[in-house]
């Protein structure tokens, strides 16, 4: 595999600057969709429709990258992915609604093929929690300051053709990383054949299996997060606090697993993880049967979930990754993310017609099952590449 200036710190940070461009319009869709509302005109099931059309593209472009990626050179897929999406985001601000459909399909599409760039390329750093956690913690960071500036100074004044161009102009601006990627550099194989392709190692299949359990249970969390405030009478303005926090929080603690590395070892990360978030749970459940202290019982308890929330997953994309050293697992991540977000939220949904504490109780249950399978066989079978790095 031809991969070049692995310890680059340049490499990383063009890596992870690919990622974010492709998780812009997937991170911003809430924002965007509600300005194409107010824009067209459309109905509440016409936006819906639209958010998972747009999701579709996205999950063919992740499902199409392990074929797509490894047949071009980087830099040129690069600028062709981000050149596109620029494209498709000016036309659907100047489109007919008709039109708006298949623009976001393709935004979904040329998205996901941009995040899955990014994380194949960090794959193949040497200390994969290091380098996940700054793509992370930059995504995380870029996209807080897009979802601050898009509604208070953008979309509030140009409406979505203005959200648009602040968007591709962004992509453009990130797309200048392209240059630190070497040129006619391929992350390929001498057999590119479709079998080839998909031959990821059993463990590496197991690992984003677990991935996919534990993400569902806790994104069925996040997507009933807000509705958990309301219920315990928390005003907008504490929910909009705790919510322009809690990315925050996320960002610091990508980049906190950037700074340890993979000096935790193999095992002790997972241990961690379900410790910080059972007591993050804890803190949220209580906040739901207090008659006082809620808003803190209930900001302290989301905060301290994303955090560990966060942990999770850069730990667990990092075992995906140093479970296939060819690097086409680690392609698969937001695919199972984008699968575990269509069956979270209705799962969630479903729990919460008992009660809020049945979806804590789902996403504790998913972390813990999640801890198990890292610490004792997913833990075994990284411990083999490590020591042969053929074996996997």
């Amino acid at each position: 595999m031809r991969v070049v200036s692995q310890h680059s710190l340049a490499l990383m940070l063009a890596a992870s600057f690919a990622s974010t461009i492709g998780g812009l319009p997937f991170n911003s869709l809430p924002i965007l969709l509600g300005s194409l509302a107010d824009t067209f005109g459309l109905a509440p099931h016409e936006i819906g429709l639209l958010g998972s059309i747009c999701f579709a593209g996205y999950l063919l472009g992740t499902l199409s990258s392990v074929l797509i990626i490894s047949r071009f050179c980087l830099r040129k897929l690069t600028v062709a992915c981000a050149v596109a999406s620029c494209l498709l985001l000016l036309l659907s601000a100047v489109s007919e609604v008709n039109w708006q459909m298949p623009l976001w399909a393709l935004i979904g599409f040329f998205a996901a093929l941009m995040t899955c760039l990014g994380l194949r390329i960090i794959g193949q750093m040497i200390n994969k929690e290091r380098a996940l956690g700054v793509r992370q913690g930059i995504e995380l960071g870029v996209t807080a300051i897009v979802l601050f500036a898009l509604p208070a100074y953008v979309i509030s004044q140009f409406g979505y053709a203005g959200a648009a161009i602040s968007l591709s102009l962004i992509i453009l601006l990130l797309s200048i990383s392209v240059f630190w990627l070497p040129k006619n550099t391929h992350l390929a194989h001498e057999d590119l054949s479709i079998k080839s392709q998909l031959n990821i190692p059993k463990s590496a299949w197991m690992a984003l299996l677990v991935f996919l359990v534990f993400a569902t249970g806790n994104i069925a969390l996040w997507a009933f997060l807000e509705r958990i405030g309301n219920s315990i009478k928390l005003e907008p303005a504490q929910l909009g606090i705790l919510f322009a926090v809690l990315k925050l929080l996320g960002g610091a603690a990508a980049f906190s697993v950037a700074l340890v590395g993979s000096k935790l070892g193999l095992r002790k990360p997972y241990i961690i993880v379900l410790s910080v978030l059972a007591i993050g749970l804890y803190l949220i459940w209580l906040s739901l049967s207090s008659v006082s202290h809620q808003f803190v019982l209930f900001a302290m308890g989301a905060w301290i979930w994303e955090v560990a929330f966060t942990w999770g997953c850069v730990f667990q994309t990092a075992a995906v990754a140093r479970l296939d050293a060819k690097g086409r697992a680690i392609m698969l991540i937001p695919a199972a993310f984008g699968v575990s977000a269509m069956v979270g939220p209705a799962l969630g949904g479903w729990l919460a017609s008992s009660g809020y504490q049945g979806i804590l109780a789902l996403a504790f249950t998913t972390s813990l099952v999640s801890m198990i399978c890292f610490i004792g066989p997913l833990a075994v079978r990284q411990r083999q590449v490590l020591s042969d790095p053929l074996a996997s």
